[in-house]
């Protein structure tokens, strides 16, 4: 059985003492061994680290102490190896660049639409108010090309800063229909949902990402793998590395 715990996790929630906190939890999670990467901003945090499972809780259950990431829901996915290479902890402008300063989640949260619910709509062929849905992924084109949703728009942007242009551009096409937008783990279609909304479209975001529709669906409706950004490079339905699962 896979030995290494990884996670993800990203949280909106106003931090005013990033720099400190920086300090904190990079010596915390290095005493414990781990291994990753965790961005703080004003507007929250992002976090990708791996290592043995008790350590990865611990550090998880003495984040969630502090009442800004009580909330805070990692997804999981096991390894027979560490995924990443050394710990590292930035802070940051935003932990997930759209360079649109005004768009900050933790003021809102755009809809959300549960996995076992899109699997509802995907499989009847519309939303439960008859309109057609849109599978929107927000994710660069290299990522797309790993795998996507059957039918799903992409856009071919090369990073999310585009986002907003691709979105202007395109926003004729998703008149009148229900735009669910999705991304790995849902930073990134949380962010794309609010911008959408702004500008008039009818947009909700899947809630937990494509990692969290693995998690609750498996591979339905999905084609391919989904590219993560560590050694483990892409992950199957079943959230094994690529290469593990070609190798059984």
């Amino acid at each position: 059985m896979p030995s290494v715990l990884n996670i993800s996790a990203y949280l909106f929630t106003r931090i005013g003492d990033a720099d400190d906190l920086r300090s904190v939890l990079r010596d915390r999670a290095d005493a414990l061994a781990l291994r990753g990467t965790i961005l703080l901003a004003e507007e929250g945090i992002n976090v990708f680290l791996a290592g043995e499972e008790a350590s990865v809780r611990a550090f998880v259950d003495e984040l969630r102490r502090d009442p800004r990431f009580a909330a805070l829901a990692p997804k999981e996915s096991w390894s027979d190896e560490q995924p990443f290479r050394r710990l590292r902890v930035k802070v940051k402008r935003e932990i997930i660049r759209m360079d649109r300063p005004a768009i900050r989640p933790e003021a809102g949260r755009a809809p959300a639409v549960a996995p076992a619910t899109l699997r509802r709509w995907l499989a009847q062929g519309h939303d439960d108010h008859g309109r057609e849905v849109v599978l929107l992924d927000t994710r660069n084109a290299f990522e797309v090309d790993y795998g996507t949703f059957a039918g799903a728009v992409d856009w071919r942007i090369e990073r999310f800063t585009q986002f907003p242009d691709a979105a202007a551009t395109h926003a004729t096409g998703l008149a009148g229909k229900t735009v669910v937008s999705f991304c790995t783990g849902g930073i990134r279609c949380e962010k794309a949902a609010i911008h959408l909304r702004e500008s008039g479209v009818d947009a909700m975001q899947l809630d937990g990402g494509i990692l969290g529709w693995f998690e609750h669906v498996g591979g339905e409706h999905w084609v391919g793998d989904c590219f993560v950004f560590d050694e483990r490079e892409a992950l199957t339905p079943d959230l094994a590395p690529r290469a593990t699962a070609a190798g059984r």
